[in-house]
């Protein structure tokens, strides 16, 4: 939490300098090492942030197409109907195996949209701000802990890449099923991470949603067979041993969809 918190901060207080506004600056200044307490909201597996932004003010930046939100002097905690909603996903996603990966890479959500079952739903996470996803829902908390679990394996991705030194820049494209276009290898290898985590999560929980997570798991496992001798080749990139073979046990996984094996992402 206080990583991703930083990044806030860090963000918040460096566009208060550029914009001449003081008060803001003095403000990130001020609370830098007491947050206030109540934006946290207690789940079973650690403090979390939730946010309810409308997606129309979103900031904007001038170097990346992806909106953002942040958190400041004038941030209120999320209504309490989001709040639980936000901490039962929580518990859900520890319930099956990934409350750590939840935890530690996705402690700050930010609830935008919330739809019908069945309309596409939009979620991002940007490495600007690691530890803070935006998700649109559908207000049930299995289905918002699995796509909790994707946006942190985004993250935790980023993470692990910067740790190990591994830059996924080699200039090869892939056929991604998710886009239905060809991606260079980092967002190609990123699909391939996050997707079987979610695909793992959706065999362990089916029985709690079964028509949507049923279905989830077929699509997703057709999709992740037509990528197997991509995803070999571009494994091929990542220099450190351990991290390759992570990806590549988790992609095995998934495609077996095996209930009984634990997420490898602690």
């Amino acid at each position: 939490m206080d990583y991703a918190l930083a990044h806030h901060y860090l963000e918040g207080a460096e566009l208060a300098a550029r914009s001449g506004d003081r008060d803001t600056l003095s403000w990130y200044r001020t609370h830098s090492r007491t947050f206030p307490p109540h934006w946290f909201t207690t789940t079973p597996i650690g403090p979390t942030i939730v946010q309810c932004p409308d997606p129309r003010t979103l900031r904007q930046s001038p170097i990346a197409d992806t909106p953002y939100h942040l958190l400041g002097p004038n941030t209120e905690p999320a209504p309490p109907l989001a709040t639980e909603l936000v901490a039962a996903a929580f518990d859900i996603g520890a319930e099956y195996g990934f409350g750590d990966l939840i935890a530690d890479h996705a402690p700050i959500v930010c609830l935008l949209i919330e739809r019908k079952l069945g309309e596409p739903l939009n979620s991002w996470a940007i490495t600007r701000l690691p530890g803070t996803v935006f998700l649109d829902h559908v207000g049930d908390p299995t289905i918002l802990a699995r796509d909790l679990i994707h946006e942190a394996a985004h993250n935790w991705l980023n993470t692990a890449l910067a740790a190990a030194d591994v830059e996924l820049d080699d200039g090869k494209t892939w056929n991604s099923p998710w886009k239905n276009t060809r991606r260079p290898t980092f967002g190609f290898l990123h699909s391939c991470w996050a997707f079987p985590l979610t695909m793992l999560f959706a065999a362990r929980a089916v029985r709690r949603v079964p028509q949507v997570l049923a279905t989830y798991l077929a699509q997703h496992r057709r999709k992740l067979a037509s990528t197997a001798a991509d995803h070999q080749h571009a494994l091929a990139a990542v220099t450190d041993t351990d991290l390759r073979e992570r990806l590549r046990t988790v992609h095995a996984l998934a495609l077996r969809a095996c209930p009984d094996q634990p997420p490898l992402v602690t």
